[in-house]
């Protein structure tokens, strides 16, 4: 509920700070005093459309400030904060908004800036305002069937959150087939690339290490007549003219007899023999590869043109060997499915008409409950109707299917409240209705059906009750005491029975100090409400037989609360 509003040079509203409680709080006081400005207040820090005209002249800025406070934890403007990554603790919102003179308006919620946009949808949570011109709530078809669903309750929870489920599974396959036919040609374009790239690099037969075999054969090739000769040099150093091996044998012999007089001499001689048996083993080795060198001008040509293939690969698919043969597993692994896609698509198509038979039924279900239930709902509007004099009238609940194949997240219906006010009248949409009195009595009838389904923590009304009086004045004001048995009601009323229904009272008062119009608020208490209430019937002068009105309505409403609490 609406606990506290703080308001700073607002209008008229120099500085006005007022404390609400549970219950029907009734706000009076004579015309132009600055009622409906609080309203306005309420109003914009829900985020209604804000104007530089507010700011009250003088002054660079407005200040409104408003503290609600939410005891179910569960309630949705909770879920909706904790979406917008804003804390509640303790059940505390606090909406604040700021008007300045150079048209810049500050919103915050918790102490966190937000946008209009943000703050609009938290406060269609915690307030809801009805005037008697306003379009509301329940005056917009589109919220007629939600309206339904929540009279319907328990019956149609199970229901809908079978359909729920059922419907956000056909939008995921819908979404993805839509964008499989968007995407025909483009899918066709991509089989045709991945093909080409699959059948390039599968002929290029590359093999990891392949490609540093082919720079040491390319190099060898190309340093061929440089390598031939300094292996021949080489061979005929230790095998040739020189006699090299043949004095390292010669040394060997030497050094193995004179081991066998000195036995130091041993390990020199090993290690001569091993120098000589090794010179040996390379002078064979480097004679075989001698013999078998021949320099082939194609084979340096493949090489090259080998390695001109690598590079013109790995430019295209990968960096590496590795990189372009993991590339080519993935393409191969994407023209499959590509290649595989019309049967899936056939696959998926299946599964698509199953669920929307599945969805047909769960649909049908919702509106048979929802049909069983608007019958129970005429009933009770109606009932609401007679006791607020308009037994003439008839309200129903209008069914329409959409078409053939179609759904939504609500099923296929389509569910919009009609009235008639007058017998002989056919039933037409309430937003059709043009009386301002007839207006307000639908909408009290409706808002006591639903504002315990609507999830709002103060409804406002705003001179709902013009235009009316006698016996339909009284009436509305029982139910608009009614309503705020579950919900906190603010209600701005001229009608001295609304005002003898309220649980606290304010007065609304306008006073000129300094040259400047200010509005000031009064707490009317219980001693005081007699005279208040005489004020409202008499409009002027207050007599003993206003004074003894005026307590008789007061104690008529002690006991009709009764009746009702």
């Amino acid at each position: 509920m609406l606990s506290e509003i703080s308001i700073k040079n607002f209008a008229i509203i120099e500085n006005l700070e007022v404390t609400f409680s549970e219950g029907l709080t009734v706000l009076t006081g004579e015309t132009g005093a600055g009622k409906s400005i609080i309203i306005d207040a309420v109003q914009l820090l829900a985020g209604g459309r804000g104007s530089q005209e507010f700011i009250r002249h003088g002054a660079q800025k407005a200040e409104l400030e408003g503290l609600f406070t939410i005891e179910d934890e569960t309630h949705p403007v909770i879920v909706k904060l904790a979406e917008f990554g804003i804390d509640a603790q303790d059940g505390v919102v606090i909406l604040r908004r700021d008007l300045n003179s150079n048209g810049k308006t500050v919103c915050r919620v918790n102490g966190k800036l937000v946008t209009i946009a943000i703050l609009r949808e938290i406060g269609s949570h915690l307030i809801d305002i009805h005037g008697q011109h306003e379009n509301q709530e329940l005056m917009h078809e589109r919220s007629h069937i939600h309206l339904l669903d929540h009279f319907a309750g328990g019956k149609i929870a199970h229901a809908y959150e079978n359909y729920t489920e059922l419907y956000e599974s056909y939008l995921k396959l819908k979404r993805k087939l839509d964008k499989a036919d968007e995407n025909e040609q483009q899918v066709a374009q991509r089989i045709d690339l991945y093909s080409f790239q699959l059948k390039e690099i599968d002929a290029a037969a590359l093999q990891i290490g392949e490609e540093d075999e082919l720079e040491a054969e390319k190099q060898k090739l190309q340093n061929f007549n440089r390598l031939y000769e300094r292996l021949n040099t080489a061979y005929i150093s230790i095998s040739g003219d020189t006699h090299a091996l043949d004095w390292v044998g010669s040394a060997m012999s030497d050094i193995e007899d004179a081991a066998s007089v000195d036995k130091m001499l041993k390990p020199h001689a090993e290690t001569i023999a091993t120098s000589f048996y090794t010179l040996q083993e390379t002078a064979h080795e480097l004679k075989s590869i001698l013999d078998d060198m021949e320099f082939d001008p194609a084979r340096l040509e493949l090489v090259e043109e080998r390695l001109a293939l690598h590079i013109s690969l790995k430019r295209k698919y990968g960096k590496t060997i590795e990189d372009i043969l993991l590339y080519r597993d993935k393409i191969a692994d994407d023209l499959e499915g590509l290649v595989s896609r019309d049967e899936r698509l056939a696959a998926e198509q299946e599964k698509l008409a199953q669920i929307l038979k599945d969805l047909e039924i769960e649909a049908e279900e919702l509106s048979i409950i929802r049909q069983e239930s608007s019958i129970q709902l005429e009933n009770a509007i109606m009932e609401q109707l007679q006791q607020l004099h308009m037994g003439k009238a008839s309200f129903k609940v209008e069914f329409t299917r959409k078409a053939a194949g179609t759904f939504d997240s609500n099923g296929y219906d389509n569910v919009a409240f009609l009235i008639s006010t007058n017998v002989g009248e056919p039933l037409k949409p309430m937003v059709k209705v043009a009386s301002g009195g007839e207006i307000s009595r639908i909408m009290l009838a409706l808002k006591t059906i639903f504002s315990k389904h609507q999830g709002v923590t103060s409804l406002i009304f705003d001179e709902v009750d013009t235009g009316v009086s006698g016996r339909v004045a009284q009436a509305i004001a029982e139910k608009i005491a009614m309503i705020a048995t579950h919900s906190q009601v603010l209600c701005i009323s001229h009608l001295p029975q609304v005002a003898a229904m309220a649980d606290h009272h304010y007065l609304i008062k306008k006073d000129v100090k300094k040259d400047r119009t200010r509005t000031e608020i009064q707490d009317v208490v219980e001693s005081d409400r007699t005279g208040e209430l005489s004020r409202m019937l008499s409009g002027a002068e207050i007599t003993p037989l206003t004074l003894k009105h005026a307590e008789e309505l007061l104690n008529l409403a002690v006991e009709r609360k009764k009746s009702f609490r």
